[in-house]
């Protein structure tokens, strides 16, 4: 790859979840349940799920350390996600989480294929919004060049893959 030099390469993990992410997703969510949006990042994410009329915990937290509520449902980082999967694997507590599509070819995701991971397909590619600082860096203009998925478990879907229409 010329011009591409690791040691002036500077990673930002931090893309929040758009409102209508949720919103596409909302009637899988039980609401009877007590949700964890576990990573907190600008902190709309757990509001958005609020607005939706869900009982929602989101504060900033260390989600390794703690474990809240009865379903997690969030977008961690995706540089995180080998982490956060062996934690759930752990915790075997219900999430919905998006990830990246390409994430299912993984080892540590591979490890889930007996124990019941379901698939979401969104409608269409999620356009995060991109925070670098927490700000959204100029000139970003929420074009995600990647699709995701939301993997489930433990959410007694219809079927093993639901494509949202």
């Amino acid at each position: 790859m010329a011009g591409f030099h690791t040691k002036t390469f500077i990673k930002h993990d931090d893309y929040m979840t758009p409102k209508h992410a949720w919103e596409d997703i909302k009637h899988f969510i039980p609401q009877d349940k007590e949700i964890w949006e576990a990573f907190y990042g600008d902190g709309k994410s757990g509001e958005y799920l609020k607005e939706l009329g869900f009982n929602t915990i989101h504060e900033p937290i260390d989600f390794f350390k703690e474990n809240k509520g009865d379903i997690i449902i969030s977008n961690p980082p995706f540089s995180l996600s080998k982490e956060v999967m062996n934690r759930l694997y752990d915790l075997d507590k219900p999430f919905i989480l998006i990830f990246p599509s390409s994430k299912i070819n993984t080892q540590y995701f591979r490890k889930w294929k007996n124990k019941g991971l379901q698939i979401i397909i969104p409608r269409k590619r999620i356009h995060f919004d991109k925070k670098v600082d927490g700000e959204t860096p100029t000139g970003w203009k929420n074009a995600c060049n990647f699709d995701c998925f939301y993997y489930c478990y433990k959410m007694n879907l219809p079927s093993d893959i639901i494509w949202l229409d």
